[in-house]
């Protein structure tokens, strides 16, 4: 069964000194107000809704929208008729976004996370500041991935280094293990909210992931894109999934006392030969991933 089409949303910025006025003329248009967190106000009419959020963003989405852009947002407010161009429109069709953090990383978890979004979700993922996190800096992460579990369904698998190395083990290729993980998170993410529909960043041939979500009997239309996170239901995705990469580390070094550096360069070498004097280099298998080249440039010094 296909869910229905969801309307686009419009976006557009606004100088927050106009939030009275438009408020104003709303409800002269039979608009009912409310005033949910982070807005200036929330108006509704039937099935068309108008959001001015406190950061001077304005969202417009429903039915009879376009009306209500092109002749009285454009030409009372926005003062140009630009914002009719497609970029203005934001996707909001329900979807399940998904994207992992620490596969290049010597210590510490694979994480793979999914974040359902929908018509309703969407404008918050964007009014928030949803983005690739690899733009972010890590104390951003963390603030923001509060937010988006407090807004969205959503599902996070940490893969622990020894359980990554029992999964390695099994599977014999990295590409296999990520596929089983983004199948689990879609699998898991779908049971509960329903939804068919997936979107990945892509990483290996399209059939390794299809496959894997056979195995589970999903039946999922996904799409795999290279620059997934440009999608804002994948980048909330990547924040999360960071999340846990980061809190994964952030555990690691409290257990074991000392700093583990992340990626896989000189520093990475430095502090694995420090844990393998301290600890043993057979007990790496408890925070790295041991299939990485870095594992065969340690002292064995146990």
């Amino acid at each position: 069964m296909e869910e229905p089409k969801k309307s686009p949303v419009f976006v557009a910025k606004i100088d927050l000194a106009l939030g009275g006025k438009i408020e104003s003329d709303l409800t002269e248009r039979g608009f009912s107000i409310t005033r949910p967190a982070y807005t200036v106000f929330s108006a509704r009419k039937e099935r068309l809704s108008v959001t001015l959020y406190q950061s001077g963003k304005l969202t417009v989405q429903g039915k009879d929208s376009q009306e209500l852009i092109e002749f009285y947002l454009e030409p009372e407010i926005l003062g140009t008729f630009a914002h009719t161009s497609k970029e203005a429109y934001v996707d909001t069709s329900p979807r399940i976004g998904v994207d992992e953090s620490g596969k290049g990383d010597f210590f510490g978890p694979l994480v793979v996370a999914a974040v359902y979004g929908d018509e309703s979700t969407i404008p918050k993922l964007l009014e928030i500041g949803c983005k690739d996190s690899k733009a972010l800096k890590d104390a951003n992460i963390l603030q923001l991935a509060k937010k988006i579990r407090a807004t969205v369904h959503h599902d996070v698998i940490r893969i622990s280094p020894a359980k990554y190395n029992e999964l390695y083990a099994k599977f014999g290729n990295l590409n296999t293990l990520l596929a089983w993980g983004h199948a689990q998170a879609i699998s898991n993410l779908a049971q509960r909210t329903g939804c068919k529909r997936a979107i990945i960043d892509q990483f290996a041939s399209e059939h390794v992931v299809k496959n894997a979500l056979m195995k589970k009997q999903k039946d999922i239309d996904l799409t795999q894109r290279h620059k997934g996170e440009e999608d804002v239901v994948v980048a909330a995705a990547s924040i999360l999934a960071r999340e846990g990469f980061l809190l994964g580390m952030m555990g690691l070094e409290k257990s074991y006392g000392m700093p583990f550096p992340k990626g896989a360069s000189s520093k990475t070498i430095a502090a694995a030969n420090d844990f393998a004097r301290r600890f043993g280099k057979v007990r790496l298998t408890e925070t790295a991933k041991t299939h990485f080249k870095t594992y065969f440039e340690i002292q064995d010094n146990h």
